[in-house]
């Protein structure tokens, strides 16, 4: 107020003439808002019109919030109930204003992936942060980026990999037994997962080892990544803030969010300039040499258009951002719920660790190697079954950009299709009556040769699928693997855990495991 006043006397005017000037102007930005608002609603209900409807109030739209805001997992319950009623497609209504159209079965989902590339405005909350990467970059600039990318992900590259992971798993395991297991405590394992798995990241994207693992969040470069999402999370609950980054900026969460990530890019930027240095010191030719690996950020330096071009240090981060950011809580996701099946199902743990018994005999020590990967067939599948209840990503979003007739009906510019990949996990006109039972079986060879290639999704598909799914895949046998070889995983009886829709698909209270050392 006393600013105002200063202000006021210098420009000529007092508190008590712009007051009204100020009440006027947000009168006026309300009225505005609410008319966009209404026009919004207006479109998509016109857009989504032709398709079935759950029962909608006029307030909570298709989905009781007072009681999301209570019980977080009733969203995954909820889509759960709507895929046994409408088995192919249903509107969503979150609120009176936010609509979109969820696709629950493959022939439709299919469809829409290899057709609809962009992504809806529902992840540009993540753009300051990742940038113009794979994830958020569309047309001719994600073609080329995607071209440009894939030698990243070639077998050859993600070899030397297999050494990364058993060495964070070492640290796990390590951690685990002296803090947990020698002591028979229960641990609640999603973010020590989540810590293994950015050690990886971290050192497969950078061939930077900051011992996370160890130091957790107290690092600052981990205290910012974890930060982020959470700050994420809690913009995406406030529909004001979602889409308007100018007025978001401006709020307490909002300035916090831009210290972390000034903080996050300058570290990428230190790293990457000293790669740069060394690559030019070392000369291509002697690149992945000796004791040196190539790894992500090596690829990214050296990668060239065949007119010679390479990607500039502010498309390089915004790459590796998006790595560390889609690679590492997506896979802990997977990790974690396929640890809490297997310990809900025993006997599935104890056919694991008979094949992984068999893969590592002989051998001097207990490190899994690249030729081993490929032997660890029903863990495979085990694997894929977790990932089949408990998909990391639930849910992908596509905005139309020019009109799309689907299933018979003209979808306009603008209208968000959502591909729901918990509700297709969850079809029983796909999966059977059974689909809620945890069946590895379903994974066999056999059955993959009858299944629709869009009926499991959990790396998304069509041209947008995720890049590094071998990468991801591989990493998460071997974590496993090594888990179960060295431990039993019990469940906590008394511990209730439910799926919730995050960043990424989460246990609301946690997944809470006992780690029983092997005789």
């Amino acid at each position: 107020m006393a600013a105002l006043n200063m202000l006021g006397r210098v420009l000529g005017f007092t508190i008590q003439n712009i007051l009204p000037v100020m009440a006027v102007l947000l009168l006026v930005t309300l009225v505005l808002a609410a008319v966009y608002l209404w026009k919004e609603t207006r479109f998509q209900e016109k857009a989504l019109a032709p398709f079935p409807c759950p029962e909608r109030h006029w307030l909570q739209g298709t989905m009781d919030l007072k009681r999301i805001k209570k019980h977080p997992e009733h969203v995954l319950e909820h889509m759960t109930e709507m895929v046994q009623r409408f088995p192919r497609c249903f509107q969503q209504w979150i609120g009176p204003f936010r609509g979109g159209l969820m696709v629950v079965h493959p022939e439709l989902a299919k469809e829409v992936l290899k057709t609809i590339e962009p992504k809806s405005r529902s992840y540009e909350y993540l753009r300051p942060w990742l940038g113009d990467g794979l994830l958020l970059s569309k047309d001719e600039k994600w073609r080329r980026n995607r071209r440009l990318l894939t030698p990243a992900f070639h077998f050859e590259i993600l070899r030397p990999y297999v050494r990364i992971y058993n060495q964070a798993t070492d640290v796990f395991m390590e951690k685990m037994s002296r803090s947990f297991a020698q002591n028979g405590k229960a641990v609640e394992i999603t973010k020590h997962v989540s810590l293994l798995t950015l050690d990886i990241i971290l050192q497969c994207a950078f061939s930077h080892n900051i011992d996370c693992q160890r130091v957790g969040d107290k690092h600052p470069y981990v205290g910012a990544v974890y930060a982020m999402t959470q700050l994420i999370m809690s913009r995406t609950r406030n529909p004001w803030m979602m889409h308007l980054w100018p007025m978001y900026r401006l709020t307490s969460e909002g300035r916090e969010f831009v210290k972390l990530y000034n903080l996050v890019h300058q570290q990428a930027d230190d790293i990457i300039k000293a790669r740069r240095q060394v690559l030019e010191k070392e000369g291509k030719e002697k690149m992945g040499r000796g004791s040196r690996y190539l790894d992500f950020l090596d690829i990214l330096l050296t990668a060239r258009d065949p007119d010679g071009e390479g990607l500039t240090d502010e498309e390089i981060r915004a790459e590796v951002d998006t790595f560390l950011f889609e690679g590492h809580d997506t896979t802990a996701s997977g990790i974690s719920w396929s640890l809490y099946c297997l310990a809900k199902h025993p006997g599935h743990q104890d056919r694991i660790r008979e094949e992984v018994d068999m893969v590592l005999a002989g051998k001097d020590d207990e490190e899994l190697t690249w030729q081993d990967i490929s032997k660890l067939k029903y863990l495979a599948m085990c694997v894929k079954e977790a990932m089949r209840l408990y998909p990391p990503v639930p849910i992908v979003s596509r905005r139309i950009t020019r009109d799309f007739v689907f299933m018979g009906h003209p979808l306009p510019t603008g209208a968000t299709i959502n591909i729901n990949a918990w509700c297709v996990h969850h079809n029983p006109t796909v999966w059977g009556e059974d689909f809620m039972d945890y069946k590895p079986e379903r994974f066999s060879s056999e059955n993959m040769k009858k299944m629709d290639p869009y009926a499991f999704i959990p790396f998304s598909a069509g041209p947008r699928n995720c890049i590094g799914q071998n990468f991801a895949m591989n990493e998460e046998k071997v974590v496993i693997a090594r888990i179960l070889h060295r431990f039993k995983v019990e469940l906590v009886p008394d511990h209730h855990v439910a799926p919730v829709i995050e960043l990424v698909t989460r246990a609301v209270n946690g997944i809470k495991v006992k780690f029983i050392p092997r005789d």
